[in-house]
């Protein structure tokens, strides 16, 4: 049965725009992600090859030209909470071809798409094709995530190309969008810039397939060593060392980061807090430079940071990364020295206060105040994994295992082991049961589509749109889903038959058997067909997943208490338990890692909220790229 068209309101606005004239990092990215679901990403031709996943700009222009994002929300009716209405928003982007192609200009600039057949080049061009980078596809899963988008047509892309797995967000002013500039925050993004250990590219990296050399990459920007002739025969090698387009590109790549002249800047901020220093510029007199100076308040007496930092972006400027530059990388601790991320060395606080100016040559922006960067103290990855951690000596041994579970849950690599130590003791459904809810739960709630309100002419004989079909299929699928849980977990002699309290069971059996014999007139057999679930509507569909909500409480219980004390003692949890602390007490150790799906918080989950806004940073992880980076042969 399909749903009845839900009441709609219509919203549209003109997008926010920087001093510099770009639309705010948010816009810019919803925007992004809403266009790419709207199109039929398939193979296209250019230069004799073909590329598959991919776009033209005639497809970007076309879609951009009316786009419409519509989201339902379904929740209680407030003049009879009993009752669930949906209400659908449906916000239109619409432009000219011109813009059209100034704002896909923008998506490659903050390094969503590229180029398919020049992915070297940097403009938007009348007649191209493009794909999605990692960056962007880790944009886009996340989209996807939080506003509950069926990416059936997008399987593929994700499948066959390289995403981002962990993403640096840097935390930005609401008023203008800019970087809040903060020594926490630059901190965070410089550990993530020069990796755990220093990053020199493997000689056979030519030989690696994208997937390899991607991952390369991600360790931190690519590094060398420079030898130049020093006085006499002498000669001096400069360790360490990177190209300056190189540092450009990666920031561009792995961080928040919004184009280049935006990586400039916080390269700049490197100069600035004396982490990196120029090695050399050997460009010839008559070439063109662009310089990026950044000012503020300078440290200590015995502070690195200073008053100025200039960032060279040209093609033969040589960086070096310095002894202060290492010692805040922890490039030279032994394994297991590293600090806790909680202890008093690693935290920040009281740091400068800065009038944080940026200049290009001889234009000069206003001054910003940022106020202090404090980070509260955060339960560390190693705590929450840490056998003896009584979750702060209050709640007991109980508490600190539904801790574990939940951490367990979040990181990709700790869930698919647990699950595997559940398969082998025979109780693997436990957990399958409590993600399956979890992600019927948040289909349910949000649901939306993006669509081209001029699409191509329809085939013959489709009478509906594109988006009614999409919400209509989306009905049909929920209401699919609820039911494969019920025959798969519940159902009686079900083939993964969960062990849960007779009272629960007795209780959903009841309610299916009242519902279906009122809309059949047939009593209820203990399996449910698809005919008789179609006829459920949204209110039926809330009081299952009420019940569902129940037997999951039950099971995860059932895990902590049960499963998770025996499977941090097991050999293979305690092998990742060190990868994971190592990495926990690297670059990231200090900011919050959030799933792909979460949401953007106004102040990082961790920092304190002042008056002012705080800079800050915080990560949010793919969980399709963790999936693809799992072994060959590893289950999934």
């Amino acid at each position: 049965m399909a749903p009845q068209e839900p009441p709609s309101a219509t919203s549209s606005h003109m997008m926010k725009t920087t001093k510099r004239g770009r639309p705010f990092l948010k816009d810019t990215l919803d925007l992004f992600a809403t266009l790419i679901v709207s199109l039929e990403l398939t193979t296209n031709r250019q230069y004799f090859r073909s590329f598959p996943n991919s776009f033209t700009t005639d497809d970007a222009a076309r879609n951009l030209a009316s786009l419409k994002f519509s989201q339902s929300n379904r929740g209680p009716d407030p003049r009879e909470p009993s009752r669930i209405v949906t209400t659908t928003t449906t916000t239109t982007f619409s432009m000219t071809r011109d813009m059209a192609k100034a704002m896909c200009q923008q998506f490659m600039d903050a390094r969503l798409i590229e180029n398919a057949a020049d992915p070297g080049s940097n403009l938007f061009k009348e007649r191209g094709v493009y794909v999605l980078t990692p960056k962007g596809l880790h944009v886009l899963e996340r989209f996807m995530s939080k506003n509950g988008i069926n990416g059936d047509h997008l399987a593929n892309v994700f499948s066959s190309q390289p995403i981002c797995m962990k993403l640096l967000h840097l935390e930005r002013r609401s008023v203008d969008d800019e970087i809040i500039v903060s020594h926490s925050a630059i901190t965070a993004l410089f550990r993530r810039f020069v990796g755990r250990q220093p990053n020199y590219p493997p000689d056979y990296m030519e030989t690696m397939d994208a997937f390899q050399k991607y991952h390369e990459r991600s360790k931190g920007v690519g590094l060398m060593d420079i030898t130049e002739k020093g006085v006499g025969k002498a000669t001096l090698t400069h360790k360490h060392c990177f190209a300056a387009v190189t540092a450009l590109e990666w920031l561009c790549d792995f961080t928040s980061v919004i184009g280049r002249e935006e990586a400039a800047e916080m390269a700049a901020q490197f100069v600035r807090f004396g982490l990196i220093s120029l090695v050399s510029d050997k460009r010839k007199n008559n070439d063109s430079a662009i310089i990026f100076t950044v000012r503020g308040a300078a440290g200590g007496a015995n502070s690195s940071i200073s008053q100025q930092g200039e960032f060279r972006c040209t093609a033969k400027a040589i960086y070096k990364v310095t002894e202060e530059g290492r010692r805040l990388a922890r490039w030279d601790l032994p394994d297991g020295a590293r600090p806790s991320p909680n202890s008093s060395t690693a935290n920040v606080s009281g740091v400068a206060r800065a009038s944080e100016d940026r200049s290009v040559e001889n234009s000069t922006t206003e001054g910003v105040n940022s106020s202090d960067a404090k980070i509260h103290r955060r339960i560390s990855m190693t705590e929450k994994l840490n056998a003896s951690y009584d979750a702060d000596q209050k709640k007991g041994q109980k508490e600190s295992n539904t801790d574990r579970l939940k951490f367990i849950m979040e990181e990709p690599q700790l869930r698919a082991l647990f699950r595997e130590f559940l398969r082998s003791n025979f109780c693997e459904e436990n957990l399958s049961f409590y993600l399956d809810v979890q992600d019927f739960k948040k289909s349910f709630s949000t649901t939306s589509s993006a669509i081209a309100a001029n699409p191509p002419p329809a085939r013959a004989g489709q009478k509906a749109t594109p988006g009614q079909l999409a919400m209509e299929r989306h009905h049909e699928a929920l209401i699919q889903k609820a039911f494969v849980i019920y025959n798969t977990y519940l159902a009686p002699s079900s083939q993964s038959e969960l062990n849960i309290d007779h009272g629960l069971r007795n209780e959903l059996s009841a309610y299916l058997n009242e519902v279906i014999t009122n809309l059949t007139g047939k009593t209820f057999q203990g399996h449910v067909d698809l005919d008789q679930a179609n006829q459920f509507n949204a209110t039926q569909l809330q009081t299952m997943i009420r019940l569902y909500e129940r037997i999951q409480t039950h099971v995860f219980r059932l895990m902590a208490t049960d499963s998770v004390p025996k499977f941090i003692k097991t050999p293979r949890f305690l092998a990742l338990k060190v990868k994971l602390v190592e990495e926990d007490d690297g670059p990231l150790a200090d900011f919050p890692l959030m799933n792909s799906g979460a949401s953007t918080p106004s102040v990082p989950p961790g920092l304190s909220v002042a008056e002012e806004e705080v800079g800050g940073a915080y990560v949010t992880i793919s969980q399709r790229a963790a999936i693809q980076e799992r072994p060959a042969g590893e289950s999934r």
